[in-house]
């Protein structure tokens, strides 16, 4: 086998290991970058997310107060043809059954969600593991 570079020239100066050492130093090198490029841009974007979920939890909070203002007017539209004590019932009962009906919902939603086992991702890895398995088989074979 002939020592020549992928151009066709005659080998330069530089011996294998020492080419070997600059692709490790520069593969280093890449990996650090790209990794401080990525915090950068992760910590942005926490900030920008920490921003959002603020301004999400003052809407919430809004939305409490706008509730129970609304609860608040639904006892007084009530009180005008009811006594006030059986308006008031009333909207709780309704509240309570909202908060029932919510909360079998969530049940249901969260044992639907059990184990929390990305089952798509294990199987993914395992059909990538039987290709593996597979072409090192047929490699053999070969």
């Amino acid at each position: 086998m002939s020592e020549r570079s992928f151009n066709g020239s005659a080998p330069s100066a530089a011996s294998t290991s020492e080419l070997v050492n600059q692709a490790a130093v520069q593969i280093s090198t890449l990996v650090r970058d790209e990794l401080a490029l990525a915090k950068l841009e992760l910590a942005e974007k926490g900030k920008r997310a920490g921003l959002g979920g603020g301004l999400l939890g003052g809407a919430a909070a809004l939305g409490l107060y706008g509730l129970g203002l609304l609860l608040t007017l639904a006892v007084v539209l009530l009180d005008l043809a009811w006594p006030l004590w059986l308006s008031v019932l009333v909207v709780m009962v309704v509240v309570f059954a909202a908060a029932g009906v919510a909360a079998l919902l969530g049940k249901q939603k969260l044992q639907a969600a059990v184990p929390p086992v990305p089952s798509a991702a294990v199987a993914g890895a395992h059909a990538d593991v039987q290709t593996v398995k597979n072409a090192v088989r047929e490699g053999r074979s070969s």
